[in-house]
């Protein structure tokens, strides 16, 4: 497959111009390695998960890094965490000369406590996910947006179960002890059959005979490695009498119809999870928007112990709220339209009345605005509907 540019680029670029060091973080097999070495081919490249490089780092810090041309990238640095402080000395002592030191890893968390305690205002941190369906068409809810399944879709499942044992040996293994990885991936396959819904860390706990604290601890660790979405409740302002757990989804719809059995767009068609995978796209996508703009993802759900609910809201920098509705059918008929609006409505007078402030059109990329200007003008409602063959539009009322 043809090199695919990231929407990302531009965002990497000024912040190589502005700060010493760039910091990408996403999970494994998301294209940072590849998105940094063809933006900056002069580059030197490093990997830091090689047992030589470690080895070396570790018995001579001061004369591995003395040894590296810059500008330099070092990969997946995790692996070797007090290399922030090496580095720090290094930026200050240059001046902070803008675009000397690219780094990547796939756990956020680990790379996040090195930039805060070793380099706060010397480096820009992105976050770079999968691909997302604006930068490529041929995503979709079945193959998901890893570029490797979108090169070689004949090989999806092969590359799948190899990404996932990749994954279980590496990253679980290097945030946390798990000394039985067998139940570990039957976690994995429990997690995706709940994709979609609440979280219920009790409901985990049952069926694998672990305590709460134990699945808090797994569920931590598939977050901090990028492969769930946790998508917290709106209730600002709006009352107690509302659910507040998180709703649980995996990052990358593809891996999570692997993780399902399901091989095939009939197969996905036919399935009950249809629904929650494709809610799981679109809010995989709303938050791809997001990061890719260089923002912080922000996404949330509302639902109400009277059954009102709405699938996504979205915070504005203006301060308004964009909501989203997801809605896994071949069409959208327009008498389905009315049906949300009311019910968006009837959320948006207490949004009203809370004074958090008016709807307004939203800034993010991916996504297109449907104006109810004629009934209600002071906001836009978003449908994204199932198109068939597992792809996704944007329309509304009378849209086909």
């Amino acid at each position: 497959m043809k090199a695919i540019p990231r929407a990302i680029e531009p965002v990497v670029r000024r912040a190589a111009r502005a700060f010493p060091a760039v910091v990408v973080t996403g999970p494994r097999r998301a294209g940072k390695t590849f998105l940094l070495r063809r933006m900056f081919p002069d580059a030197t490249y490093v990997l830091m998960e090689a047992p030589d490089a470690v080895a070396r780092f570790r018995a001579d810090p001061e004369g591995f890094l003395d040894s590296l041309r810059l500008p330099v990238i070092l990969d997946e640095i995790q692996n070797v965490p007090e290399v922030f402080n090496h580095i720090r000395a290094r930026i200050d002592a240059a001046s902070r000369r803008a675009g000397r030191w690219f780094l990547t890893g796939s756990q956020e968390s680990g790379l996040m406590r090195g930039v805060t305690e070793s380099m706060a205002g010397r480096a820009a941190v992105l976050h770079l996910a999968p691909l997302s369906a604006s930068e490529c068409p041929k995503m979709d809810a079945l193959s998901g947006g890893f570029p490797e399944v979108l090169a070689r879709p004949g090989a999806a499942g092969l590359w799948f179960e190899s990404y996932i044992q990749t994954y279980l040996e590496r990253d679980v293994r290097g945030v946390l002890a798990v000394h039985d990885l067998a139940v570990f991936r039957r976690f994995l396959s429990l997690v995706s059959s709940r994709h979609g819904q609440i979280l219920n860390k009790t409901d985990l706990a049952a069926p694998l005979g672990m305590s709460v604290p134990g699945i808090s601890k797994w569920i931590d660790v598939l977050q901090v490695t990028g492969q769930i979405l946790l998508v917290p409740p709106y209730f600002e302002n709006l009352g107690k009498r509302i659910i507040k757990s998180p709703k649980l989804y995996l990052a990358d719809s593809g891996l999570a119809c692997h993780l399902l059995g399901i091989r095939s767009r009939p197969e996905l068609e036919r399935s009950p999870f249809l629904g929650p995978v494709f809610d799981g796209l679109v809010a995989s996508e709303i938050l791809k928007s997001q990061t890719n703009a260089g923002l912080r993802g922000e996404l949330f759900y509302f639902r109400d112990q009277q059954g009102l609910e709405v699938d996504f809201l979205v915070p504005l920098r203006d301060g308004g709220i964009l909501l989203a509705d997801a809605k896994a059918a071949r069409s959208v008929a327009s008498s389905i339209a009315p049906l949300v609006a009311e019910q968006y409505h009837a959320l948006l007078l207490r949004v009203w009345n809370a004074g958090i402030g008016a709807i307004s059109a939203p800034l993010l990329q991916a996504l297109t605005a449907l104006e109810w200007t004629a009934t209600y003008p002071w906001h836009d409602i978003y449908i994204f509907h199932y198109g068939g063959a597992g792809q996704f539009s944007r329309g509304g009322p009378g849209s086909p």
